[in-house]
Parts: C-alpha cells; structure tokens; sequence
C-alpha cells in the first residue's frame, strides 16, 4: 500500500494514527535539529517532522538528500503540531517520520511549483506536466469536471440523451477554415475534423431522439486569441418540437443550475434584448450589462454646426460617465489616445465636463455655445459631475470604437466586477451579412438557422433586412453560447443555399445527403451549443481559457512541450498520397 490517507485529508480527528502518505516534495526546510518537508499530492499538504535527537541518522541523512519534487512514501504518527497554520485545512497536525523512502528522484524544476510561480507562461506550458501540480491549476481542473457533472446531472433530468458522434466527418463550408485529415485508403481524398456536430445533432432529430446533448471536442483553424483555441469544448444540445421560446428556457435553466451548483449564485431571469437594440445602444452583440452608460446619437443636435469633424461624420455617439467631471487632463488625454489606437480605430475624442457647480466645459468650447452644451447633456440625461465622451464617423466603425472606450472606462471605474453576473439573451440576428459592393450574402450564424416566418418574403429582394431565429447568450461582454431554430424543410434550405451562392452541383456535393434527410419527415428543432471552456472562465473570474484546459495550444497554435505541429516524414507523406511543394518549410 502506497497511502493510507492522501496529504490533503489528516485532521486533529486522526491523532496517534499510524498513516502511511505518498507524494511530493514540495519543501524541506532544516532547523538544525529539526527538520519540516512539506509533502504535497492534488488534495492538498501535509508537513512532516523529524527532530535529529529522536530520529535515526540513516533517515536524517534521507530528509537531508530529499530535493525538490522528489516523489517519497513515507510512513509516521499524527500529532498536533505546538505552531499551526490556519491556512490549509491539514494545518493544525503534522505527522511525525518514522520511515521515508525515496520512489523516484526529480531534477530541480524550472519554476517553482507553487500558486505564486516564477515561471513565465511560456515557460510552464513547455513544461506543463509541471504546471499542472500546482494547486491553482489543479482547482481550475477540478473545477472544469465539476462543471461537466453538473451539466449532466441537469440534461439528464431533462431526460436528454447523451450521444456521440464522429471525429472524421465530410468538409462543408460552416463559416471557419476545417481540419483536414488526409485518407491513406482513399488516395487524395480527405476527412475533416469537426467545427461543431451540427449537422449530426440535426439528423438525430429527424431520427426521432428528441432530445440529444454532447459534450464534444470541436476544431476550428483560426486565429487564436485568449478566448480561441483550435480545439475547444462545446456543450453541444438540440430539441425537436420546440419553439425559440422553448429553448431559452431550457437553457436558461441549465446556467441557472451550474452557477447554483459551482457557485452557489442564483442568477436572475434573463434579459432578452435584440440584435438591433445591443447594437444601437452599446455597439456590439454581446453588451456588458454590469454598467450602463449607454449609447446616445447626437447627429440632429451637434452636425452642421460649423465643427469639421462632426459635420462630415455619419453618426455623433457618445457616452455619458457618472462621476466622470472628476477625470484628470491627464486621463481624458489618456482616453484619447486609447480611442486611436489602430485596433480602435477613432480619429479624437471630444468630452464635455459638466462640473458639479453646473458650469459646462468641453474640448470644443470654440464651436458650441454653453447652451447647446446644456441641451447634449439634456439629450444624455448627465447631471453635475459627469462627463460626456463623443465620437464621430461612421455609423459602424464608430458603433465599435465607442464600444471599446465604454469597456475602457468600466474598467477604469471598476464597474466590471467578476462576482457580478449580468446575463441576457440577445436575438433576432440578422439572417445574412451581405457584401455592400457585391451584394454576395453569407450566413450571419450558419447555413442551417431558420429565417423569421415573418421577413420571409424579403427573402431574395432583401435579404439584409431578414431577420433569423438566432440567439446567443450573452453574459458580462462574453458569448457563452449561440443556436437557433433549424430550418427543417427541404425547399426552404435549398433556397437558403441558393441565396449564399451554391451552385445545384455545390449544394448536391456538399449538402445532398442533409437535403435527402429534410425530405423523410424532419421535425421542427432548434438548439444550442455553449463553450464550456468560456462558462469554466466565466465561473472561475479569470480571462483566458488556457487557464481550464489541461494541456492548451499557445497564441500561435503550437504546442511547445509536445512541438506539435511537426513535420512528417517522407515515408508517412508517401504513405498519404501527399508531397509538400514549398522548397523550404520553417520549423
């Protein structure tokens, strides 16, 4: 037997027990005439003690040799220790060594293996077998399966089946680059690797499994970022019979039910707003509501005035900053220098002070009367002590900019508290994003998503203004999750495709065999796929995804501890029918 209790489990309860503990070592620490090890495996510590005058000089000599990350078993007696440590649950015991034996030796590790690490993020997830024994990685772990359990636990009471469905499918256009897998028994020709089971999940409704769920791997060869990985994790859900009110309420009582779970919060109903208002009142489709500050147009009041800038710009759109009168010259020059950087993309910002005497002072003092001042913050309903932040342009690229800005300064404030949860859904997306110069649409969430019946009409005359069956979730600025009614009628999705440009022999090669399906009797169904690494992130009040995955790509995609991806060689290319043309392929 390696253990008889693990290091996270002895209390004053265990006193005077023989216990035998296995793990590693995470510290030793000599007194001179004494010596502590802190021993350490996933549920937690443990501190051993040997003092030199009771203990034998062979074991003394053992404790002395005991490196860093050593694995030892080590046998001994529960006593209360005379110094606790109210800090870890095993603190008021240690356990007295009577017998230490060295499994396996470690090299000195490149970081510390501790909560407070000295290892860079590179660094650790080239070494990330490492990484992963200290206890904030490990919580983040274990907080992901509890998560998963909860998930389940809720879809099965449901009464959801759990199904899975395959890795190797056939390459259709859903939105990002595929995957591919090159087939040795069918030369030339190739699998793809899942970007989401949406069309599988949709054949199972028209196989009479009304109510399927997956928690799957999915892949996507993008651009990565902190909330992107090419292989991610979705809560992957579909109901048949349902309408869009069906759904969110289904779902709704599933979020409800892992924030219960997790973090014993109990969020409230949720808000539903659409596309059109999150974007006319915050600039985007996934709004943080945890502040307000929302968006008003000053274009009718403030254009053709005599100011260059407004009088040339689309859209005048500006926020107003409770308690912002009290922002240094220093802070709005900060603020406007943050509106132009690229990745925001504003000319200037122009802010409005209205001070708590009344008095009203701006950065365009020389253009606008202090009565036309009164009537914007009339417009923004700003009191003393605000102040108003504008922009001006474009109707979009301005939308966005302000967007940012309003982020920025709910930072700045402190308004985006991660123990606050400000959940909505947002729907009625648009059914297509059309091309302005080439009027060429494309599927807003994907080819499969029901129009509203009652924009259909406009469907081939104006497709723009067609309104889908689409939602996400939204919660705190960050989609958790999207779906939508399926279409289920053959003519009806051969339509859709049609409008995005295939052509009948695309649609045959690609969709034949869904289309072949829609005509044996699918019924109406809708549904939903969340990512679970965003809902572990969103939980756990932390910012990247990485941080609940247990072995992440980095920011290039690349794994540094395995060096994936890698070359292969010209044995397994010959083998795949594949030769690379490039004459030299950087590593």
């Amino acid at each position: 037997m390696y253990r008889t209790h693990n290091c996270g489990e002895l209390r004053l309860t265990h006193l005077n027990q023989k216990v035998v503990l296995s793990g590693w070592v995470r510290r030793v620490r000599n007194a001179g005439g004494i010596i502590w090890i802190d021993l350490r495996d996933r549920y937690g510590i443990t501190q051993l003690i040997m003092e030199e005058q009771y203990t034998t000089p062979e074991l003394i000599q053992v404790a002395k040799s005991l490196g860093r990350e050593f694995v030892i078993q080590t046998e001994g007696l529960v006593i209360e220790r005379t110094s606790k440590n109210p800090k870890i649950p095993t603190g008021d015991v240690e356990v007295k060594v009577s017998k230490i034996k060295i499994l396996n030796e470690s090299k000195l590790p490149p970081f510390l293996i501790e909560d407070e690490t000295d290892g860079g993020e590179e660094l650790r997830m080239q070494y990330r077998y490492l990484d992963l024994r200290r206890s904030v990685v490990q919580q983040n772990l274990i907080m992901r399966h509890k998560v998963a359990q909860e998930v389940r636990a809720y879809m099965n009471s449901q009464a959801f089946l759990e199904i899975e469905t395959p890795v190797l499918l056939k390459s259709t256009p859903e939105g990002a680059r595929d995957f591919v897998v090159p087939s040795r028994m069918h030369a030339g020709e190739f699998y793809a690797l899942p970007q989401s089971p949406q069309i599988l999940k949709q054949l199972l409704m028209v196989s009479g499994y009304d109510r399927y769920y997956q928690i799957v791997k999915c892949f996507r060869d993008e651009d990565l970022r902190a909330d992107r990985q090419p292989e991610f994790t979705q809560i992957d859900c579909e109901m048949s019979f349902v309408s869009q009110d069906d759904v969110l309420t289904m779902f709704e009582g599933l979020i409800k039910h892992v924030f219960k779970a997790i973090k014993q919060v109990d969020l409230p109903n949720f808000q539903r707003m659409t596309f059109a208002d999150a974007m006319q009142n915050y600039g985007s489709d996934k709004p943080d509501l945890r502040f307000g500050m929302s968006f008003k147009y000053l274009t009718e009041l403030a254009k053709n005035k005599g100011f260059k800038v407004f009088d040339e710009a689309e859209a005048i759109v500006g926020i107003s900053v409770d308690g912002g009168a009290e922002f240094t010259r220093k802070q709005t020059d900060e603020l406007t220098l943050f509106v132009q950087r690229p990745q925001v993309g504003a000319k200037g910002l122009v802010w409005v002070r209205y001070a708590t005497d009344g008095t009203l002072k701006s950065s365009v003092d020389k253009f606008f009367t202090t009565e036309q001042l009164k009537e914007w913050a009339g417009l923004f309903g700003a009191k003393p002590g605000d102040m108003l932040l504008i922009l001006a342009g474009g109707l979009n690229s301005t939308r966005k900019a302000l967007c940012e800005l309003r982020l920025e300064v709910g930072n700045r404030l402190n308004l985006r508290s991660k123990d606050v949860f400000k959940p909505l859904w947002v729907v009625d997306f648009p059914m297509f994003d059309v091309d302005e110069e080439t009027g060429a649409c494309a599927s807003m969430h994907h080819p499969f998503t029901s129009p509203l019946w009652e924009d259909f009409d406009k469907i081939e005359t104006e497709p723009a203004s067609v309104r889908s069956s689409g939602y996400d979730m939204v919660m705190n600025g960050v989609e958790l999750g999207g779906g939508s009614i399926r279409i289920h009628s053959k003519e009806v999705q051969r339509k859709i495709f049609r409008i995005l440009g295939l052509s009948e022999e695309e649609l045959q090669m690609q969709f034949g065999f869904l289309l072949e399906a829609l005509d044996y009797g699918a019924p109406p169904h809708g549904g939903i796929a969340f990512g679970l690494d965003r809902l572990c992130t969103m939980l756990g009040g932390l910012d990247s995804i990485r941080e609940f995955i247990a072995f992440p790509k980095n920011n290039a995609g690349r794994d540094v501890m395995m060096q994936s991806p890698s070359l292969l060689s010209d044995a397994q290319l010959k083998e795949l029918y594949l030769r690379i043309e490039a004459e030299k392929v950087s590593k």
